[in-house]
């Protein structure tokens, strides 16, 4: 491993000055458990790594805001699946970590960290656009907030400069809506999948009033189907509507193949399993 100089600043903000906006051999470290593995296998070579673990504790924590949730970008995957404020106002997300990795990486890998990799495989940027969360950042010319449907910009690329980090994360009340978050892996439950979906509804009186779909996995970023949330647009909650959803869906995306499955496959997974998730929806 060819030697590189290690920061570990004492805030967010002395952080976020100590990266480089035109260095992208310059990167912040939280956790480590993406990062350590490009530097181990020479996909990535540091010149400078600035350590997150000294900043401020305000960032590890969780705390209820108006019925919602603010999540300090350092809180570890761990932390948020034992959380009784997260259970209790997006118990989706806690459902979700139950089969997120393994408890290795949950303990060690943030919340930030997460989002910010921008793996279009992983489980929670899904489950957070369906429950219309917004990312807080922290950069050198100041704070900014952005939904985190805007974050993702292509294959492991976001809409974060080089010296901006996400601070916290602001879940918003979900009163009266259902969601579910399920996933398709080739191999163990906790896999990487091979096709993620989230879904949020709110309803009234059997009939959807609003729907939020959102594919990962079988696309180049966690992408909102919004050609079929509007077949379910004040339509009434019953299998022949949720199987239009998941035909809507289909033709919709743009599923990609991988070493998980052909594009054609993942489509096919993409039309049975939207009607599933909502079926689990209509569960929780």
């Amino acid at each position: 491993m060819i030697p590189f100089e290690l920061a570990e600043p004492r805030s967010l903000r002395d952080a976020a000055e100590l990266l480089d906006a035109d260095d992208p051999a310059v990167r912040a470290i939280a956790g480590g458990t993406a990062l350590m593995l490009m530097m181990k296998s020479g996909v990535f070579q540091p010149t400078r790594l600035v350590s997150l673990r000294g900043v401020e504790s305000r960032y590890n924590e969780i705390t209820m805001v108006d019925g919602g949730l603010r999540i300090g970008a350092l809180t570890t995957l761990s932390m948020l699946a034992r959380s009784a404020a997260v259970k209790t106002a997006a118990p989706v997300i806690t459902q979700t970590l139950k089969t997120l990795s393994n408890v290795r990486v949950r303990n060690v890998a943030t919340l930030g960290g997460h989002l910010a990799h921008a793996d279009p495989h992983m489980d929670l940027p899904p489950v957070l656009m369906a429950l219309d969360a917004q990312v807080v950042t922290i950069a050198p010319p100041g704070s900014r907030t952005l939904a985190v449907a805007d974050l993702y910009t292509g294959y492991y690329e976001t809409a974060l400069a080089r010296n901006e980090l996400i601070a916290e994360i602001i879940v918003p009340v979900q009163t009266s809506r259902r969601a579910a978050y399920m996933k398709v892996t080739t191999r163990s439950a906790d896999d990487w999948p091979t096709l993620g979906i989230a879904v949020s509804l709110a309803l009234e009186g059997g009939v959807v009033r609003d729907a939020r779909i959102v594919v990962s996995a079988v696309t180049e970023k966690p992408v909102r189907l919004v050609s079929a949330e509007a077949v379910l647009q004040n339509a009434a909650v019953n299998d022949d509507n949720f199987k239009r959803c998941g035909e809507a869906a289909q033709a919709e995306a743009e599923t990609v193949g991988d070493a998980r499955g052909s594009a054609a496959y993942k489509s096919e997974l993409l039309r049975v399993y939207v009607a599933r998730t909502l079926r689990v929806a209509m569960q929780s």
